[in-house]
């Protein structure tokens, strides 16, 4: 197997990660009004400058350099970003009035900071438009950091954003955004001390800010390819991009300023596939053809690509290449990924024998910072194939405590595994080290020595890791088996997010979290009313199962009447408070609180490295 291309003579994205610079943010730390630190990223300053050490992979630390780079950039004349002040980038595009937001990072606080910069060097120019290239929170949680609800109600700001992005921003922070955000904490090292022993960046950015998350619900939504808004004496075209880095996606061109926005779907990175804090698998296939179309449609008439993480990179020919090598990268993933598939090899084969061209290898874009060969792969036969992989002998294997007992039972019990995994890991094999002692920290959790052997050995994984999210989640497990659980350091699920449940989603909110097994004798008939949207739904509870049908027949016990301010109260599982926002009940009250006994939250501090 060839051996990857470091092209360290090549310093072009140096050159690139710099250009523009206006002034930075001295130093690069935000606090919100109690004075809590939500950002810093002083932090890794501090410490990234000169050769690698021992412990962080070269090519990590040359990316992290690169991504730690902060303050305010010039992109071209009348567009500006603000990079280094969260897990994104904001761009500023200046309009005849104001100035038009794209992509106002994950935390009202860090939003606030950007615009505050951006106004001292630019002048204090109001908020005209503001748009979310997709539904990702790191792209409109700090949406009331530099406008509010009430200038958007008033069509004083247009917002504007891709079909289908209020629906998947609020369902990803709520479906499944308990065990997201614990497996957040690991992918972005949030307990992590910031050092060469500890967390670097994460490959895309450094890490996520922990301020106040707010969604500001869009105005304006853009369902063709091809669309074109003026706003604010700024013309722009769209493309359509659903499917790829997020359900919910779209990429435009700003044809007077020769300046094309590729959302995060170009990045001087290998994105993920499927992201290590989990998400629905991505489709690196039609990823690679909406590059093409961008390619063939703006690329020869653009002077600058931008995105929404990382530089931009200027020049006709430049930026053809990158969006070649960018689309290259997610086709041969996904074709050969298929290939090696349909002759019968699994992902976890798939993945040890994959090697990109010598081509897409030699370019810095195409490295794993973020993403990887090695779970992406997996991710494109999991997208195909599902769990299993053909192989009967493990389709009904032991849960992971109960086969982690019989392997420590088969291999001599827990002191004589850890005595042999001693020997591996002094051999330097520490991922079969760490793949042993997972079975003994799960058959026995209190085991000092295997714990503490586990946690040298991830350890070192993550020293030895390009990837940043991986060497996050290594160091993660470490530091948990060393000091116990952290937690989930970050909740998405904000209030502004649970404030703007479509109806149909609040009712499969609730759907999930009922405990099954304590509502099996319940048999209850709701009528629930939606002023605001002018929706009716009848919901029922049977069988453990919570159904809501829209303007269902039949009769019911209670009806509640619920405006949409009442709704994050009520998600939130507070009667009184959404009895506060205008909710009203007509009938037997009882029902509902029978409702609310039998829902069971998600668990914010599940376990992850024991059982």
């Amino acid at each position: 197997m060839p051996e990857t291309i470091y092209p360290f003579d090549d310093t072009r994205d140096f050159e690139d990660a710099s250009r523009g610079l206006i002034a930075t943010h001295d130093p690069n730390v935000i606090r919100n009004a109690a004075g809590d630190v939500v950002w810093n990223g002083q932090a890794y300053i501090d410490f990234l400058a000169g050769e690698a050490p021992d412990t962080v992979h070269p090519s990590l630390w040359r990316q992290s350099r690169l991504v730690s780079m902060a303050g305010l950039f010039e992109v071209v004349p009348g567009i500006y970003q603000v990079r280094g002040f969260d897990l994104s980038n904001i761009t500023f595009v200046e309009g005849d009035t104001g100035v038009i937001v794209i992509d106002p990072l994950i935390s009202e606080e860090t939003a606030e900071a950007a615009i505050a910069l951006y106004r001292e060097h630019r002048g204090d120019r109001p908020v005209t438009g503001l748009i979310y290239t997709h539904s990702h929170v790191d792209h409109f949680g700090g949406a009331k950091g530099v406008t509010t609800q009430e200038d958007v109600d008033a069509g004083k700001v247009p917002v504007i954003a891709p079909d289908g992005f209020l629906e998947h921003a609020i369902a990803e922070n709520v479906y499944a955004g308990t065990a997201m955000a614990r497996r957040a904490g690991y992918m972005y090292g949030a307990a992590l001390d910031r050092s060469a022993t500890g967390g670097v960046g994460a490959g895309l950015g450094q890490t996520t800010s922990t301020g106040t998350v707010t969604l500001i619900p869009p105005t304006d939504l853009i369902t063709t390819t091809g669309e074109e808004r003026t706003i604010d004496g700024v013309r722009i075209v769209f493309q359509m991009a659903p499917g790829t880095e997020a359900p919910s996606e779209m990429h435009f061109f700003f044809p007077d300023r020769k300046a094309l926005c590729m959302a995060e779907n170009a990045t001087h990175t290998l994105h993920n596939l499927l992201t290590l804090r989990g998400a629905v698998v991505r489709d690196p296939n039609v990823w690679a053809k909406y590059l093409s179309e961008a390619i063939e449609t703006f690329a020869d008439e653009a002077d600058v690509v931008f995105a929404s993480h990382h530089w931009p990179t200027w020049g006709i020919e430049n930026i053809r290449e990158f969006l070649s090598i960018q689309r290259d990268m997610y086709a041969y993933l996904h074709d050969q990924t298929l290939r090696m598939l349909n002759q019968g090899l699994t992902g976890i084969e798939i993945a040890e024998e994959f090697v990109m061209p010598p081509a897409l290898d030699a370019s810095w874009s195409t490295h794993g910072y973020y993403g990887s060969v090695s779970h992406n792969v997996k991710a494109i036969y999991q997208r195909y194939m599902g769990w299993y992989d053909g192989n009967p002998a493990r389709l009904w294997a032991l849960p992971p405590v109960d086969a982690a007992k019989k392997y420590v039972e088969f291999m001599g019990g827990a002191d004589a595994v850890v005595e042999k995994a001693r020997e591996s890991f002094d051999s330097g094999d520490y991922r079969w080290t760490a793949q042993v002692l997972d079975h003994v920290v799960f058959a026995e959790p209190t085991h000092a020595a295997g714990r503490a052997l586990l946690a040298d050995a991830l350890e070192q994984l993550g020293y030895g890791s390009e990837n940043g999210t991986w060497r996050d989640v290594y160091l993660s497990g470490a530091k948990e088996l060393r000091d116990g659980s952290f937690g989930t350091p970050t909740v998405t699920s904000a209030p502004d997010i649970l404030a703007a449940l479509p109806p149909a989603l609040f009712f499969d909110g609730l759907a999930i979290q009922v405990d099954g097994p304590k509502a099996w004798d319940l048999d209850i008939a709701m009528r629930w009313v939606f002023p605001d949207t002018d929706e009716t739904f009848r919901v029922t509870l049977r069988n453990g199962v919570l159904v809501a049908v829209p303007s269902g027949k039949g009769d019911v016990t209670l009806t509640a009447t619920v405006p949409q301010a009442a709704i994050g109260a009520l998600a939130a599982g507070s009667v009184d408070g959404a009895v506060a926002a205008g909710m009203t009940l007509d009938g037997d009250a009882s029902v509902l609180q029978q409702v609310l006994s039998v829902l069971d939250p998600g668990d914010p501090d599940f376990e992850i490295i024991l059982p």
